[in-house]
């Protein structure tokens, strides 16, 4: 897997919106997310032709993402690119992506939930993206930047030294949705709840394996697509799922790991890293999605040794952590640590 350049202050970094055109909705919204990344990182932040373009229009015109996405990859004074936030269409830019330069231009890429689509175009493409907070859902975050987050993207995206060991958030954690119509609600804090850890389900020993995942329901959309991993790529890959604000159920998440275990994928695997549900759910509802996990993998699949942790501080929930596609990361069952072994990015 390429690794890209490590981020710099004054770096130039593009915003793109692959999917919804959530800028041109809420303005005010984007304005704070690029505010405050420029304020903490003391990056550039520039918009591609069509990043701030009406929502309707973006909708009807696939083709002016991916180009956004082919432009931003190919000019060499931007650095990195981070999507405005996710949606539910990008897969409809697929047609219209270059895979080759994307490989001949290796920079850093980040986003979640749909940005998915584009993270698995940069796994066939050969190089190693991010799944990580956007700009308008994890940047502009209400009241100020969790330190939690910040630390993880100075470790992951600003320093070519080995990430290491990945702590669980100490500050509380929150999925709360406020308005953003209202910019008085910009600056108000959201609830936090407190601070839980996260739960390792079962394994046994250190398992290591590169890092591959998403979305749990984008990846559902993904498969029989021509970026869809081939069967080699799940050899001794450790998994990561995280599900949507829309909140699927257990059950659905429960199908949906049948699948996995239908097409061999299960099996494979050296681990299973499940991100804090994502939606307004109770968090006494989080105990009936450990044991979709475990219905699947141990009591079907008779995987008993397969690490799983749960309730991790990924995709949908915040503050998050940087999760790196295609690294080498390590889950200690004895320890109960997960870390990332390698560096994410690399020296100029």
């Amino acid at each position: 897997m390429l690794k890209p350049a490590r981020l710099q202050r004054d770096d130039k970094v593009a915003t793109v919106s692959l999917s919804w055109g959530g800028p041109g909705i809420f303005p005010q919204r984007y304005l704070a997310g690029k505010q405050q990344l420029e304020t903490a990182f003391g990056v550039q932040v520039v918009e591609m032709p069509h990043t701030l373009s009406d929502a309707e229009w973006l909708s009807h015109n696939p083709q002016a993402r991916a180009e956004d996405l082919m432009l931003a990859f190919a000019d060499p004074a931007i650095k990195a690119i981070f999507s405005t936030i996710g949606g539910d269409d990008s897969i409809r830019i697929l047609p219209y992506l270059d895979l080759q330069v994307m490989r001949s231009n290796p920079k850093i890429f980040m986003g979640c939930s749909d940005t998915t689509i584009s993270h698995l175009a940069c796994y066939q493409a050969g190089l190693v993206s991010f799944y990580g907070p956007s700009i308008m859902a994890g940047f502009a975050e209400n009241g100020g930047l969790f330190p939690y987050m910040v630390i993880a993207v100075q470790k992951t995206l600003f320093s070519s030294a080995p990430i290491g060991v990945i702590e669980p958030n100490p500050q509380g954690w929150t999925s709360q949705r406020l308005s953003w119509d209202d910019p008085a609600q910009q600056t108000q804090k959201r609830t936090l709840h407190p601070a839980s850890g996260w739960k390792f389900l079962q394994g046994e020993g250190v398992q290591r394996g590169h890092l591959i995942g998403g979305c749990f329901e984008v990846l559902d959309w993904l498969r029989g697509t021509p970026v869809w991993p081939e069967s080699a790529a799940w050899e001794n890959a450790i998994l990561f799922l995280d599900t949507s604000e829309e909140a699927p159920s257990p059950a659905t998440v429960e199908r949906g790991l049948r699948t996995y275990a239908a097409m061999g994928i299960l099996e494979k695997l050296s681990g299973i890293l499940f991100g804090r549900p994502g939606g307004e759910i109770n968090i006494e509802d989080f105990e009936q999605y450990d044991q979709a996990l475990l219905q699947v993998v141990r009591e079907e699949q008779g995987l008993h040794d397969l690490p799983i942790i749960t309730r991790m501080d990924f995709g949908h929930t915040d503050p998050m952590f940087v999760m790196p596609y295609g690294l080498q990361a390590e889950i200690d069952c004895e320890k109960n640590t997960f870390s990332i072994l390698e560096n994410a990015v690399i020296d100029q």
